[in-house]
């Protein structure tokens, strides 16, 4: 299945929901999402800085997310194209990440800046594997000892001063 079978309203990889896993990501999973993040990247809006980034990502019950960078005159509230993924992956019914790739204008494989890194991790953990230019790596090694939901539970806080 190619991009261009798929709506962009659709969010179902295969038309049939299904649970994914590490297990199941092929390379036809990843060229796949590779072809859905070029899609998103048309969507893009950059009247600044000419940059168009397209992002797209596996969800643990089969669903494909994606996002494309929207800029603003007032560029702090430019959103990223991780941004953009993560709330149609709200949108859309919510889940966990599973696969995750981003591309640039021609196609080129990005990395996800700090700050997207940290947004990534929140919505697919340790296990999320990210397609990098150095090849396809799992979160724990893109952003390692990330801070996190389960640094926030009442557990972890303690009694004493807070702990980071």
């Amino acid at each position: 299945m190619t991009s261009a079978d798929v709506e962009a309203s659709e969010h179902v990889w295969d038309g049939v929901p299904m649970l994914v896993s590490l297990e199941d990501l092929s390379e036809d999973t990843w060229s796949f999402l590779r072809d859905e993040a070029m899609r998103a990247m048309h969507y893009a809006y950059v009247p600044y800085s000419s940059y168009p980034v397209g992002a797209a990502a596996l969800v643990d019950d089969g669903r494909i997310v994606s996002g494309a960078n929207i800029e603003n005159a007032s560029f702090g509230v430019t959103l990223c194209a991780e941004c953009s993924l993560v709330s149609d992956l709200f949108m859309s019914g919510g889940g966990r990440l599973v696969a995750f790739d981003c591309v640039d204008g021609a196609g080129q494989t990005l990395v996800p800046c700090g700050r997207c890194r940290q947004l990534l991790f929140e919505h697919g953990g340790n296990d999320l594997m990210l397609n990098m230019p150095s090849g396809k790596v799992p979160m724990s090694v893109v952003l390692p000892e990330a801070f996190g939901p389960d640094h926030l539970s009442s557990d972890a806080q303690g009694a004493g001063p807070a702990k980071h």
